[in-house]
């Protein structure tokens, strides 16, 4: 179907949710080495969550679109086999949409016009016109083209035009005598007759709108001419009498027997297959007429199709912790996984490729995979990886931060044409821009949640450029840390405003026992309402390190 892009080959390289510079810039440039690895395009970076400030700082800043975002991969309709079947004309006849059917080896046609669905047909309606009882005025009740008459009959026209619309009048066999005929026939008529002259004439001067000349029989010049002057269709056919009258219910357009569109339970490609398997099983269709994100008529699917229905493929970057992935990411077949932080409790079906080094930054790890394949880097993804290294490692700062991250940022600094440390304060300056920013926004913009002994702990970290900025911050955050506990089973929750200049964070808090962590885990006292953590500026190797020693005890 034109515009449906059939995805099964996709496999998406996605960060955790609330992505930071490393989890989007990562997955960019990693997606881009799977492709030039398998010379394909399979391999698509995608995020689970909006991009920050300063992400967007980097993505403006090398010409990189964002990734699309994506909330959920649970397996959706367009990752199940969609029969393409080509829509049809509504005035298509019930005699060639049961041959179609036939065919194809299926049981339902969708009615088309243009892209947009209008309804469908079923054998079962089909059959409707063989076994139900219509009356003499069904064909023109219908708005039968005669050219369906035409075809259906397998007739040859003497005169007249086929291309109208049959939509008065009724339908009879002349087996009378012309006496009687003359009380029997309406103008506007479909007469089945003979080869008889006189019935031929009577029908025509009685305004019968068409008549059909059964057993292949010749119609004199006379009867043409007076059947034209008469705007009389002629129709020959070699069928019989009763064949004919059998026939005729065939040429009705498949539009009169069509469920229309606001009668159909139909679903769209972007529908997850856990919501809409509860109603394929309560409706008696055999199929279910799939439409795209703008309305157009896709294909069809049927409960068998659920059968086979394919999970999404992922390769996770930047994370390894369920509580941290994107919604759906138990149902999805994880490939591999690319990581710099703590062994989390992700759980897969199959065994996977799995990379975990204790580096600064995930872009680190992916670098010197580009170097082991012999793939070149190129400016582009050199100033992303670069910018991911020095976004995580806080241009060099952080206690993450190995020989490996200054390393391998200074080499893709030189690919990319930047100053690592006039880059980072440039970046990191509009990173710190929260001015335009909503509470709920800043607190979750690099926002992780990690599990401790059933406990729920939610861990937030803003970057700032000096104390003006630390000093906006809290006045936004302080009192909206303490709404956010029980959101998402939040226990605990715990912001770092990290004064990225002179190395020291700013932490706020909220939850049960959680000012009582804090001083067990850095021995310090609240400062109104902050506590000052000199020289702690990891939420990865420092803050929580400590709070799970803390927790334990």
């Amino acid at each position: 179907m034109e515009g449906y892009k059939d995805t099964a080959k996709d496999v998406m390289v996605i960060g955790h949710k609330n992505p930071d510079t490393d989890s989007v810039c990562s997955a960019i440039c990693y997606a881009n080495l799977k492709n030039k690895i398998t010379g394909t395009h399979d391999y698509i970076a995608k995020r689970a969550g909006h991009l920050n400030e300063e992400t967007h700082f980097v993505l403006n800043r090398f010409g990189v679109e964002a990734p699309e975002y994506i909330k959920d991969v649970r397996p959706q309709v367009l990752n199940i086999e969609i029969r393409e079947t080509k829509g049809i004309d509504r005035n298509l006849s019930v005699r060639n949409a049961w041959k179609l059917m036939d065919t194809l080896n299926i049981v339902t046609l969708p009615i088309t016009e243009g892209k947009r669905l209008t309804g469908l047909v079923s054998i079962d309606d089909i059959a409707k016109s063989y076994f139900e009882s219509f009356d003499n005025k069904v064909l023109s009740t219908a708005h039968t083209s005669f050219s369906n008459i035409v075809e259906t009959l397998e007739g040859r026209v003497i005169t007249g035009d086929i291309s109208e619309i049959f939509d008065s009048g009724k339908m009879l066999i002349a087996a009378a005598n012309p006496d009687m005929m003359e009380s029997m026939i309406d103008a506007g008529d479909i007469v089945i007759l003979g080869n008889r002259y006189e019935s031929q004439l009577c029908a025509i001067e009685m305004d019968a709108k068409c008549i059909i000349i059964c057993e292949g029989a010749k119609v004199s010049n006379t009867i043409a001419k007076i059947a034209k002057n008469h705007n009389c269709i002629i129709i020959e056919t070699d069928y019989d009498t009763y064949t004919v009258a059998r026939l005729m219910n065939q040429a009705i357009p498949v539009g009169f027997f069509m469920t229309p569109r606001d009668r159909i339970v139909c679903f769209k490609t972007t529908d997850y297959i856990e919501d809409i398997q509860e109603i394929m099983t309560k409706k008696r269709f055999r199929d279910f007429p799939i439409e795209d994100e703008d309305g157009n008529y896709v294909g069809t699917i049927s409960r068998r199709n659920l059968l086979r229905s394919g999970k999404k493929k992922v390769i996770l970057v930047d994370h390894n912790e369920k509580n941290q992935a994107v919604n759906g990411i138990e149902d999805t077949e994880i490939l591999e996984i690319i990581d710099h932080h703590r062994l989390g409790p992700i759980q897969t079906m199959t065994p996977v490729f799995f990379r975990n080094q204790p580096l600064g930054c995930t872009g680190t790890i992916i670098y010197k995979m580009y170097i082991e394949a012999g793939v070149e880097i190129e400016p582009v993804y050199a100033g992303l990886m670069c910018s991911a290294i020095i976004s995580d490692t806080l241009i060099f700062k952080s206690p993450t931060c190995t020989a490996d991250d200054i390393e391998a940022a200074t080499e893709l600094a030189r690919i990319a044409g930047i100053d690592p440390e006039i880059y980072g304060r440039e970046m990191f300056g509009a990173g710190s821009n929260l001015d335009e920013k909503t509470d709920r926004e800043i607190f979750y913009q690099d926002f992780k949640k990690f599990s401790i002994n059933d406990i729920t702990v939610g861990v937030g970290q803003v970057n700032a450029m000096g104390p003006d900025d630390i000093e906006k911050v809290k006045k936004k955050e302080i009192p909206f840390i303490e709404t956010v506990i029980g959101d998402a089973g939040l226990d605990v929750v715990y912001l770092m405003m990290t004064d990225v200049m002179s190395e020291c964070s700013y932490v706020i808090c909220s939850g049960k026992n959680a000012d009582m962590m804090m001083m067990q885990a850095f021995g310090v006292d609240k400062t109104n309402d902050t506590y000052i953590l000199k020289n702690v500026v990891s939420r990865k190797k420092q803050f929580l390190p400590a709070i799970m020693e803390a927790m334990e005890q």
